[in-house]
């Protein structure tokens, strides 16, 4: 039962998380509006029929039944129709109805008072400051948080104790012997090597962290060489020979590559047997800039390979083939892992909540990364609408022609529509593989 009740509060834990950080994404682009004048008509969290909502001056501030993202409404955010009312438009065909039909929405609720309170007569850097508004917030959450998470909590480092020593040889992907006394034993539990030893030198060379002391491991299969270590205060001096084995490859992220196919990509290097015990270590605020860029180049190489990776996901939902660890989750997903990590007894109160704020950090960065893509109806489709604005009233302007005006956005709502079902497809799949088939962080 209490296992039960931890993995719900995780759950709800990323559930409150990312309904707060759609909220402040929305304000992101709500206080620049306000403060560049645009009457605002509507602020919504979530889509569907209204639950909740209060009007506090102009305007209305309300939650909605879908809980699927939110939305600032303001008026006047397509030019009108340009014509002079004697001709008629230059096609009657479905597209142009579109773009006729959302210029009429969005001017249904200007006023002679509005006029000079619309969205699409701003300046062209006003209007990137708004919908840029938005990514930006949650940039912010995911700074924020990462700064807590490293500042406060610190990462997870390896030492140089040992905390595991297998006992036998076992080839990558085969199942562990049952009788333990009766296998090949691996060159760290030949050489008798116990959980709580501390390595001090290698070939001589001094220990002084995990990671280097792996390198040199894993250059050096087939070749004995002195392992000097300490038990309980004493210094403890013995040879031993890295195996030949295949491993797999770990990314940037601690997990282990795959390609195309779902198949883990392994390397022939030398083996011991042996793992690292961990501690916190709080990292200093220089390093938290840093760590975001590298989640960010991260979420970018994911968001690239977008079309890839779905591909990969469906191939894994409706086959036997493995989820890809390092590929794409819905909020689905985000929420079963959640629940898992707090639900797991045996690590510290201090590490759960320390990956929960890494998970909500993650969220806010992969939205910033999303919305930035030039496509409506993202933010970053908005933004190329007015960088286009702007370019053609530049070379207008240079060129001494008659200023174009703001470009019509919805012109572009077609295209607004398929790119809509592409995303609403590719979250229903997300959605159906994090059900059906998950992806295992935690083997």
């Amino acid at each position: 039962m209490v296992t039960v009740l931890l993995f719900i509060g995780g759950v709800v834990f990323v559930a409150v998380g990312i309904a707060v950080s759609i909220a402040l994404h929305e304000v992101g682009h709500l206080l620049p509006a306000k403060w560049f004048n645009v009457r605002v008509t509507r602020y919504m969290i979530g889509f569907g029929p209204t639950m909740w909502s209060r009007k506090k001056g102009e305007t209305e501030y309300g939650i909605k039944a879908i809980p699927a993202g939110g939305y600032v409404a303001m008026v006047g955010m397509y030019p009108p129709n340009p014509s002079d009312g004697s001709v008629r438009p230059s096609s009657t065909g479905m597209f142009q109805t579109l773009a006729t039909e959302a210029r009429s929405a969005a001017h249904e609720e200007v006023g002679d008072a509005d006029a000079n309170r619309v969205f699409y007569k701003l300046p062209v850097w006003k209007k990137i400051i708004i919908m840029l508004g938005g990514p930006f917030m949650n940039l912010l959450i995911g700074v924020v948080l990462m700064a807590v998470l490293l500042m406060g909590f610190g990462t997870a480092q390896a030492t140089t104790t040992v905390s595991e020593v297998n006992a036998c040889q076992v080839a990558y992907g085969e199942p562990a012997p049952t009788d333990l006394n009766n296998c090949t034993k691996t060159p760290a539990a030949a050489a008798g090597l116990q959980p709580g030893d501390t390595l001090k030198s290698f070939a001589g060379k001094e220990v002084t962290d995990w990671s280097t002391f792996t390198e040199w491991v894993r250059a050096s299969a087939g070749k004995t060489f002195p392992l000097v270590y300490q038990r309980a205060g004493k210094t403890i001096t013995t040879t031993i020979t890295p195996v030949l084995t295949a491993r797999p490859v770990v990314g940037a992220n601690g997990l282990a590559e795959v390609d195309s196919t779902g198949t883990t990509v392994t390397v022939q290097a030398g083996f011991l047997g042996v793992g690292p015990t961990s501690e916190l270590v709080r990292e200093p605020a220089s390093a938290v800039l840093p760590a975001v860029g590298n989640n960010i180049v991260a979420i970018g190489g994911v968001v690239f390979q977008l079309p890839q990776k779905l591909v990969g996901v469906a191939q894994a939902a409706f086959s036997s083939a493995p989820r890809d660890p390092n590929g794409p989750i819905s909020v689905v997903g985000v929420g079963r892992v959640a629940g898992e990590v707090a639900a797991m007894d045996e690590i510290p109160v201090s590490s759960r909540v320390a990956t929960l704020l890494g998970l909500l950090a993650g969220v806010n960065l992969a939205l910033f990364v999303f919305n930035l893509i030039p496509l409506l109806p993202l933010d970053g489709g908005h933004v190329a609408g007015a960088l286009y604005e702007g370019v053609r009233r530049t070379v207008a302007k240079v060129f001494k022609r008659k200023d174009p005006g703001p470009f019509d956005i919805a012109k572009l709502l077609p295209v607004t529509y398929v790119a809509a079902v592409v995303l609403m497809v590719m979250g229903a799949l997300l959605i159906y593989a994090d059900i059906v088939k998950p992806v295992d962080l935690f083997g």
